[in-house]
């Protein structure tokens, strides 16, 4: 098999490798100037491997000229952390807990992604200077329990940029909890290896200053929506963070065409409990830019969730989430919390007490 780039991250990238039609060439050069491109070597074999024909792998990862095309109610910020960003990295939508992003880039670029207009085009990481203010302002807010590390990817970070930050969230005493949320393990599971993992095993997560201390602990949240994703590069990658003391859940994104359909959400949840893995949301996908074509309706959402009661046991079944327009936050699909007043149009109420009407743009 011909040896592919170690990522592919344009138009005649991908038509080099066989995954696009040259006739959607321009088409894709095009997309590529909105929205970036990135393929890991890792995902380029695998579909090279099956010739295209696992479309849910597809789908997610190879750009579609369907990209290009836009509906009112999408937005460049579609659940609205510039809203809730007081320091560069930071977004503080909830009381107890922040976002921070310390990467603009990923191994590999969902074409469904709620950040896409962030991630991709700036510098990669975070500066050390905007870092330091980024923890600067969790420190002097005793109210956050939990700092939740996201992009971007994190684990693009070098192992020792992630021992440190670790480190350094472990020296403040008023956060508890740490949280990774991450798509490496299954988009470029090479990564996670003997490095990274030791950067992330608890000796290493301990206040240097205070042995006694125990270190916080680690979740790591992976972002996996098909259970043909599980290979077995994956399953090693899942091995080697629970070696490091890791607690593993997943969330994943309702799309049209990769998991819209009840069954093959109970396989990928089986298989995720299967590897120890507590699946935690189920997320309606956002109304980000160019992504129309991976959106169905509420409706339809709610019911495909409901298929999974009684049918799949409580540990394999995560919440289903949507996350208001504007930075109201995220509430369940299936409660008192999303109310259709018509045909697709719902009242939405936030966690405050807010309502908020929301439209579906896809029915």
């Amino acid at each position: 098999m011909k040896t592919l780039k170690r990522r592919l991250s344009s138009a005649g990238d991908l038509m080099e490798a066989g995954l696009i039609d040259p006739a959607l060439s321009n088409e894709i050069d095009t997309l590529s100037k909105h929205y970036a491109i990135g393929v890991s070597d890792y995902l380029a074999q695998r579909l090279k491997e099956d010739a295209g024909r696992n479309i849910a792998l597809k789908r997610q990862y190879i750009p579609a000229s369907a990209e290009l095309q836009t509906s009112a109610a999408e937005h460049h910020d579609p659940i609205g952390d510039n809203a809730h960003s007081p320091v560069k990295g930071i977004v503080h939508r909830y009381p107890d807990r922040v976002l921070l992003k310390v990467a603009e880039a990923c191994a590999v670029y969902c074409r469904y992604c709620f950040r896409r207009e962030m991630v991709g085009q700036g510098q990669g990481i975070l500066s050390g200077q905007d870092l330091d203010a980024a923890l600067g302002y969790i420190q002097t807010h005793p109210e956050i329990f939990e700092v939740i590390l996201t992009g971007g990817d994190p684990f693009i970070l070098s192992p020792a940029k992630m021992k440190s930050l670790i480190a350094r969230l472990n020296d403040i005493d008023h956060v508890k909890i740490i949280r990774i949320h991450t798509r490496v393990p299954v988009a470029d599971p090479s990564r996670v290896g003997e490095d990274l993992c030791d950067a992330l095993r608890p000796k290493e997560r301990s206040k240097p200053s205070n042995t006694l201390t125990p270190p916080k602990p680690l979740y790591i949240v992976l972002h996996i929506n098909h259970a043909s994703e599980i290979s077995g590069d994956v399953v090693q990658a899942l091995e080697n963070l629970r070696k490091a003391g890791c607690t593993l859940l997943s969330q994943s994104v309702l799309l049209r065409g990769v998991n819209d359909d009840a069954q093959v959400l109970m396989d990928l949840y089986r298989a995720l409990l299967g590897h120890d893995i507590k699946p935690y949301y189920l997320h309606h996908p956002d109304l980000a830019k160019g992504t129309k074509h991976f959106r169905l309706p509420v409706s339809e959402g709610k019911m495909i969730y409901r298929q999974l009661l009684g049918r799949l046991s409580g540990l394999a079944r995560p919440l289903y989430m949507l996350d208001i327009p504007g930075g109201y936050g995220k509430i369940p699909v299936d409660g008192d919390h999303v109310r259709e007043i018509s045909n697709g149009t719902y009242t939405l109420t936030d966690y405050r007490g807010r309502t908020h009407i929301y439209k579906d743009d896809c029915l």
